[in-house]
């Protein structure tokens, strides 16, 4: 388990992260989302004692991890799968963390094996793509056969198979008890991965909750309504006081009026409804909702060509 309290973290005047508090619990992924500095990295770096906080205190089953007595056993963490020797083989680089932390050299080849990389395993890392980089990142921070996993941006270069296999690879991580936490910008790939939520922007807790709870408190309930009438239905619906877009296929999408009301409505005024069915708001809906005012970066609006 991870546990924050009032974690806080500043360069100069700047807040990167301001008090912090979250628990990361024992058999769930828990996606770490914000925008881009939103103080994602600096606070994972804090976990794992690379920065030292300002104030507040985080701690790896109730202990800092720098007083862990066997910190790999205990967490293993990608933080940047660019940390690696270039002339050192896939195979040497893990050998290396192994002797130096006492760990046994039969995980080396075991964690090859999981990762997928044990026909590349004495090619130079040098000549990694991208996505083999970030599984040996991976396999270094499973080496200890560890508890608590961390991973920041895991999916980074990888293919679609690649995707599916890190997505897996957490959920039967957390399916074994460990606790999971990881940060990404894919929100479709967050949506099928986590169980539970922890947002952040400009360094403070925005949304602790589970993936689902998320998406229905920060995206409106949409309607899509199918009708005989699409144009006098909208015309009702907005004297009721709801709001309508039309769909590609001629259909209405409604919001701020409940199902109820508008079979209520077409009823009332004889137009005959062919659909009525809510739209589920996805995650990256709910994540731009919600984050709208914390984007550090904002770019100006995109002009239509005439």
């Amino acid at each position: 388990m991870i546990e924050a309290v009032g974690l806080t973290k500043r360069y100069g005047d700047r807040v990167a992260v301001d008090r912090l508090s979250f628990t990361v619990r024992p058999g769930q992924v828990t996606g770490f989302l914000g925008p881009n500095g939103a103080g994602k990295s600096t606070t994972m770096r804090m976990i794992v004692g690379l920065d030292t906080p300002t104030a507040g205190r985080v701690t790896v089953n109730g202990r800092p991890f720098a007083a862990l007595d066997n910190p790999m056993r205990e967490l293993g963490a990608l933080l940047d799968a660019k940390a690696i020797h270039g002339g050192r083989s896939a195979y040497h680089h893990l050998l290396c963390l192994a002797q130096s932390n006492n760990l046994p050299k039969r995980r080396v080849d075991e964690v090859l094996e999981k990762v997928g990389l044990t026909q590349v395993a004495r090619k130079r890392s040098k000549g990694f793509s991208l996505g083999m980089g970030q599984r040996l990142g991976i396999a270094a921070a499973l080496l200890g056969d560890p508890r608590i996993l961390m991973f920041d941006e895991p999916v980074n270069g990888l293919d679609p198979e690649g995707i599916l296999w890190i997505r897996n690879l957490m959920k039967a991580l957390a399916a074994e008890g460990r606790t999971v936490l990881v940060s990404s910008h894919l929100m479709s790939e967050m949506e099928h991965t986590a169980d539970h939520l922890l947002v952040i922007g400009r360094g403070r807790m925005i949304a602790d909750c589970t993936v689902r709870e998320f998406i229905e408190r920060n995206s409106a309930l949409a309607l899509r309504v199918r009708s005989s009438s699409p144009s006098e239905l909208a015309a009702v619906v907005a004297r009721a006081g709801g709001k309508t877009a039309p769909a590609s296929d001629g259909a209405l999408l409604v919001t701020e009026l409940p199902a109820e009301r508008i079979g209520d409505l077409a009823f009332e005024h004889g137009i005959r409804l062919y659909e009525l069915s809510p739209l589920q708001a996805s995650l990256e809906q709910a994540f731009m909702e919600l984050t709208r005012d914390s984007v550090e970066y904002q770019a100006a609006p995109l002009r239509e060509s005439s």
